[in-house]
């Protein structure tokens, strides 16, 4: 073998070590979720999967409470969170670390809380309450203490309702609005939007004249301050990424809700949804 040609095999192996090593060199970022929120799991899973998948990223998902996601945002140790409820649910901790995040924008509009029943009943309003009386004088809430129930109380007071607010849990709050579905029966229960009933029910929120549950809200997509260095790809496709409705995300919500793994309800959405995807990522 001549000098050239072992120079030219010395240089060929080289540049094989060096494709291989870049290769080995995965792309990671972390995302951080509240494994509590139904909206919170569906959005991060279907995100994560069309981070890995189609920008090429591995992707560590944490779950963590709401002050901790935002810290850790903040300091760098998480580089996202698609989870920030703005401008008025989570308002003091944006206006605690805004100088330390980059907000890319909502990732679904018009998100709210309030009183909801079905869409069979005759009430639109919650002025309505006050002369129905098939509802039992009840509404059914969640956790006492929580901001919906909160909010609930000062609408008692506010409509001059003769009503009772009755605590609950989530799940005994919906154990007795699928009651009340089978039977076709009157209920108004606290509740919002994002979630996955809206998908399995028709729904509707009362009206609130007196705006005692506040304007509509977005649900925000949030990165750290190094992530469009270190992630510029990922950062185009949260620019973009953005559900059309809650019947969207309400689909794998609700998948969840029935007994599928996030990580597969997410991945059978990204696959029946390439058009999606593709306005997203433009892959």
């Amino acid at each position: 073998m001549t000098k050239r040609r072992i120079l030219g095999a010395g240089a060929a192996l080289v540049l094989a070590i060096s494709s291989t090593m870049a290769s080995a060199e995965t792309k990671s970022i972390s995302i951080g979720y509240v494994d509590g929120w139904s909206d919170s799991v569906a959005t991060t899973f279907v995100a994560s999967e069309i981070i890995k998948e189609k920008l090429g990223y591995d992707v560590k998902l944490q779950a963590v409470a709401t002050g901790i996601m935002w810290q850790g945002v903040a300091t760098g140790k998480l580089d996202a969170m698609l989870s920030a409820w703005l401008p008025v649910t989570h308002g003091e901790y944006w206006a605690k670390n805004k100088d330390k995040v980059v907000d890319y924008g909502a990732n679904f509009k018009d998100a709210k809380i309030g009183l909801i029943v079905p869409e069979y009943v005759k009430a639109n309003s919650i002025e309505d309450l006050k002369t129905d009386d098939t509802f039992g004088k009840k509404i059914v809430g969640i956790d006492a203490g929580s901001g919906v129930m909160l909010k609930t109380d000062q609408a008692i007071k506010d409509y001059g309702l003769d009503y009772k607010l009755q605590a609950s849990s989530g799940a005994a709050m919906i154990a007795e609005l699928t009651r009340a579905e089978k039977e076709h029966k009157s209920i108004a229960v606290t509740g919002w939007v994002p979630h996955w009933m809206f998908a399995k029910w028709k729904l509707k929120f009362l009206d609130d004249p007196k705006g005692v549950y506040g304007a509509a809200e977005t649900v925000d997509s949030v990165g750290s301050l190094e992530l469009d260095k270190k992630a510029p790809e990922v950062v185009a496709f949260l620019k973009k990424f953005q559900w059309a409705s809650k019947d969207e995300i309400g689909e794998v919500m609700l998948a969840i809700q029935d007994g599928a793994k996030p990580e597969v309800a997410a991945k059978d959405w990204v696959t029946k949804h390439p058009d999606r995807v593709k306005e997203w990522t433009g892959k």
